[in-house]
């Protein structure tokens, strides 16, 4: 097992119930309403001690960033890398009418993700708790969630009081050693590979953040269009290199640009990057001449 103390942004939302079920309302309530309107996934359908992994985009289908969305019994809380200022002031501008508050509990709530081999055991062994995949339950002063999208392996998130929780130092990680975990195991991440001029179709997270059934959102229009076209021509793609790479450096083959590298890690001889399909195979290269294998985020 091992874990890392994550600095992220939690913000509550909370609404009314609707005085009249309007024409276009999706759910009773306006804040459950206002966020399935809003996001790629099916808020509406989560059931209390859910949650679900969500994107936020532009009218064309751009990414703004990722959140995981948890479902109580009277309110939501939104767990996300994005500032907490910025969301809330932009809420706050596409709410409209709706009555619906948003707070920021970051100050207030601590957050470690534990996660891996052993993990699972922990949880039980500490707070008697076996949870399914996207489950969360309160025990005290804590929120502890089964996450395992967050670094596509078995993971739990526990938010709130952690003075009680004791943790050995020797299984901490740094920030870059899970930023290097996050990129090993084709996790995209705001401003890396979720940002403007990329489809979050190419980056793989069709399963995991979006719904093609749910009815219409921001950006919906601009993923369905994507989506029904069949595969992108671009694809999310590992990479490992003979030598050292950059992030923002195309990728070429043949003298042709062919795709671009998003992250590298700590080691600067792998990475995340996007690249035309067609241009997957052998006689890549960056910008710079070195030799890089692609291997495919799908498989």
């Amino acid at each position: 097992m091992r874990w890392i103390r994550l600095r992220r942004t939690k913000i509550k939302v909370v609404g009314e119930k609707a005085r009249m079920r309007m024409k276009g309302m999706t759910a009773p309530e306006e804040h459950t309403h206002f966020l399935h309107g809003l996001l790629t996934n099916d808020v509406k359908s989560l059931r209390p001690g859910t949650f679900n992994y969500n994107l936020w985009l532009r009218q064309n289908g751009q990414p703004i960033g990722d959140m995981f969305v948890f479902r109580f019994e009277d309110h939501f809380l939104i767990d996300t890398e994005l500032p907490s200022e910025r969301v809330i002031e932009e809420f706050n501008r596409l709410k409209l009418s709706l009555r619906v508050s948003f707070e920021d509990l970051s100050p207030s709530l601590d957050h470690v993700f534990v996660f891996g081999e052993g993990s699972g055991d922990f949880i039980k062994e500490r707070f008697g708790l076996s949870l399914g995949d996207r489950e969360f339950k309160e025990t005290g002063p804590l929120i502890v969630a089964r996450n395992d999208v967050r670094l596509k392996m078995e993971g739990y998130d526990l938010i709130g009081d952690l003075s009680g929780v004791e943790l050995p130092p020797s299984t901490e990680i740094t920030e870059r050693e899970f930023e290097d975990l996050r990129i090993e195991n084709c996790v995209p991440r705001t401003g890396k590979e979720l940002k403007e001029g990329f489809s979050p179709l190419e980056a793989g997270l069709l399963n995991h953040a979006i719904s093609m059934t749910k009815g219409c959102y921001v950006g919906q229009e601009a993923v369905a269009r994507v989506y029904y076209r069949g595969r992108t021509p671009r694809t999310l793609v590992r990479i490992i290199a003979e030598g050292e790479i950059g992030e923002g450096e195309d990728l070429t083959r043949e003298g042709k640009k062919v795709g671009v590298i998003t992250s590298v890690s700590s080691d600067r001889k792998r990475g995340l990057g996007y690249i035309l399909r067609d241009h997957a195979g052998e006689g890549v290269r960056t910008e710079k001449g070195v030799e890089v294998k692609v291997i495919s985020c799908e498989s």
